[in-house]
């Protein structure tokens, strides 16, 4: 079904084979920013990761990186004394984090869990750009306790920290402050053979003051991410990744029971995943009998709306050089051309892959991404085989054009392909030194049985600055226009949407001076459909919105808003909403404490009318975490108390959650979910216990029970268990 898949790679690579052999060349050298460099020193010796930077070469080490206060106020000198020290091994990268503090008793720690750093936490950061393409990179970043979090950039605003590398780190409390060893390996990192430089940014975080210190670009308006503004990291050209091989076997044993329903079942199985770097900026991967018995279960949501809801993928071959992927500029989920999740998933079933093969990296200039996967036949849908590729070219440091091609439909039952363009223009030098973002995109899609207007294109102006935020997108999507390897959940419309945000800073010394920064926010939004019929909009104005010095935040918010339903809307079982327009306005506070506090609370309250009748609406968290974050509770819970005339309901949903950490390497969760519409409890616990990156033991154990209706008490009755056990490891040549 559909093309193979070398001449789907024969399709992608030929949009840009003209531009691939004009500048199948190194990148320019990423050029330092205020002068800001430094050249790593080579190691005189081992490394040990303890937090300790007591070895001989971290003493000899000549180049010191100094950081100064970015946030609050730029420049001023603070008593957060940060010195960053940088080694070469010789397959490494090794960072010393030298952070002073003079109450070390008050340095925050909320998690020792992967991915789970927050702003509640003392932190340091890195980012890398490896490419010199000054626009995508990776993020590291560690928390007091030495809890590691990880990403690729692609946006400067929103790096993604879905992405999972091998890398390690040390931290050591003193009556100093505290101190960081990293060890990044160059085998973890895509890089442009042949660069003397990489683009380089430090930062440091103190979490009860809010005060964020910078190496390079200590601007209000800058981000950490925002590559184009990186310091120069020199020395770099002497890492090699080896021969570039990567094997990572897994074994698994599964035990499943449906209660009532079948036997309980007995299964073990294995896979790998193969890696070949052809060259250190591009990689391509070999998966077979993939399997994902590790990955975190979806948080529920409730939906009062008649759109699709969005869940995030989560799984780790998919996140893998995601950001390669990443389609025109802050698209959000109106429009996701190519969605992982569609993969490997259906009617929230999953479904097995046979095997699949990946490629991404770069060629010169030239960004590439490409996925292929073959899934098993299964009483769901036939196997199929799927798609997806990406391509785009930098033109300049600043101008970015791409193109993007699926092929496949997750039900096998028709064929489906899309293609799009997008072009992307970013600068963080506009009158002077403001970031300015200008998009656009174009794409078309065709099928089975597809009739009408397959065709969609938009685009967005994005002011992101601290001062003044401003955007405005206009986005069309025609009525048949189908990814079905995407995510779109309102074809047939013309979106219209913008909005600006003004955050002064009150003095320090003034009479506001206990705020930290104020917002003032306007956004509008509008729906038409292709005949000029205005479906919905909304006006969002906040006329309080602060956050204090203290870090706690309040907000108040009025949304006068429209929707016209062209056909009855069933907003929960027996309440049917007749067709027609309605108009409502809604109100909302919002109210969180600091999150350096070691009990946090929550709280948003939003109530109004809502179509014909009303609606009250509350979400509430509390969570407590113990001194050093080996301890973590909490509970979060929503709750919709509506009055229609067509019917009074009530929805809950109930998430409470717990976490022990040994250490950050050794983490057990639990996460435990019910809501009134399923009426189903279900429990997610897991552990995992890395033995070193890159080898890891993972125990899951998934169970559900379902309500039972003929009773008026909340008796319940199981319905589902799943146990299993997987060992994942990790070999590199």
């Amino acid at each position: 079904m559909g093309l193979t898949i070398m001449r789907k790679t024969i399709w992608l690579l030929c949009s840009f084979a003209i531009l691939l052999f004009s500048e199948a060349r190194v990148a320019g050298e990423p050029p330092a920013q205020d002068g800001s460099a430094i050249s790593a020193s080579i190691s005189s010796g081992p490394i040990r990761l303890d937090g300790r930077l007591n070895e001989p070469a971290w003493q000899e080490a000549k180049a010191v990186a100094e950081l100064v206060q970015q946030s609050p106020r730029p420049g001023e000198p603070t008593p957060y004394t940060t010195r960053v020290k940088i080694l070469l091994g010789k397959d490494a990268l090794f960072l010393g984090f030298e952070c002073t503090d003079p109450d070390p008793g008050k340095i925050a720690i909320h998690t020792m869990q992967r991915d789970e750093v927050g702003d509640g936490d003392d932190t340091v950061t890195m980012v890398l750009d490896t490419y010199g393409d000054r626009r995508m990179g990776y993020f590291f970043q560690i928390n007091a306790a030495g809890a590691r979090a990880d990403g690729l950039i692609s946006n400067p605003e929103h790096p993604s920290l879905d992405w999972d590398g091998i890398w390690d780190a040390r931290t050591l409390r003193s009556q100093q402050g505290w101190s960081a060893e990293i060890e990044i390996p160059s085998r973890t990192l895509s890089f442009t053979a042949g660069l003397k430089s990489w683009g380089l940014n430090l930062e440091r975080f103190v979490a009860r003051d809010k005060v964020t210190l910078r190496w390079v670009s200590p601007t209000l308006d800058s981000f950490v991410a925002d590559l184009s503004r990186a310091g120069s990291l020199a020395g770099v050209e002497g890492l090699r990744q080896g021969k570039g091989l990567e094997f990572n076997p897994y074994l698994i044993g599964r035990v499943q029971d449906q209660f009532g329903v079948s036997p309980k079942s007995w299964h073990g199985t294995g896979g790998f995943d193969f890696t070949w770097r052809v060259t250190p900026q591009l990689a391509s991967v070999l998966t077979v009998n993939t399997d994902f018995a590790e990955t975190e279960v979806d948080a529920r949501q409730i939906n009062l709306t008649r759109f699709l809801l969005f869940f995030p993928e989560k799984r780790a071959f998919f996140l893998e050089g995601s950001n390669q992927f990443e389609f025109g500029l802050g698209m959000g989920d109106k429009f996701i051309p190519f969605f992982s999740r569609r993969i490997g998933l259906l009617e929230g079933q999953q479904i097995p892959l046979n095997a699949g093969v990946k490629v991404n990296g770069r060629v010169g200039r030239l960004n590439l991404a490409i996925l292929d996967v073959e899934t098993r036949n299964t009483s769901l849908a036939p196997g199929t085989n799927l798609f997806a590729g990406r391509a785009s070219y930098d033109l300049t440091p600043k101008f970015r054009i791409g193109t993007l091609l699926t092929n496949g439909d997750p039900t096998g039952m028709k064929e489906n392909t899309l293609a799009g363009f997008d072009a992307v223009w970013r600068t963080s030098e506009f009158s002077g030194d403001k970031n300015l973002q200008v998009g656009g995109y174009a794409a078309f899609s065709s099928g089975s049985n597809q009739m009408g207007n397959g065709n969609g294109w938009g685009f967005k102006f994005d002011y992101p600055n601290d001062l003044l935020d401003c955007f405005v997108t206009l986005d069309q999507f025609g009525e048949s226009l189908n990814p079905a390897l995407g995510f779109l959940p309102r074809p047939g419309t013309r979106q219209y949407n913008g909005g600006c945000s003004v955050k002064p800073r009150p003095a320090r010394n003034g009479a506001f001076g206990w705020i930290r920064q104020a917002f003032f926010r306007n956004y509008f939004s509008r729906v038409d459909n292709l005949k000029g019929i205005n479906e919905s909009w909304q006006y969002t104005f906040t006329p309080v919105e602060i956050w204090l010095e203290s870090g706690d935040q309040f907000a108040l918010e009025y949304a006068p808003q429209y929707e016209f339903l062209a056909a009855p809307f069933e907003i929960t079982d027996g309440v049917v909403i007749p067709a027609g327009g309605y108009r409502f306005g809604r109100w909302q506070t919002q109210f969180e404490t600091s999150e350096h506090r070691a009990w946090r609370f929550e709280t948003h309250a939003s109530f109004g009318t809502f179509y014909s009748g009303t609606l009250t609406q509350w979400i509430n968290e509390i969570k407590w975490t113990s001194a050093q974050g080996r301890w973590q509770l909490g509970v979060e819970a929503e709750q919709n108390f509506a009055r229609l005339p067509q019917g009074n309901f009530v929805q809950r949903l109930w998430q409470p959650q717990f976490t022990f950490a040994w250490n950050p390497n050794i983490v057990l969760t639990s996460f435990v979910q019910y809501d009134t519409e399923s009426e189903n409890l279900g429990t997610n616990t897991r552990l995992r216990w890395t033995f070193r990156p890159g080898r890891d033991l993972f125990v899951v154990w998934n169970r559900g029970w379902q309500r039972l209706r003929t009773r008026p008490d909340l008796a319940l009755i199981p319905e589902n268990e799943t146990f299993a056990i997987k060992l994942r490891w990790t070999f590199r040549d």
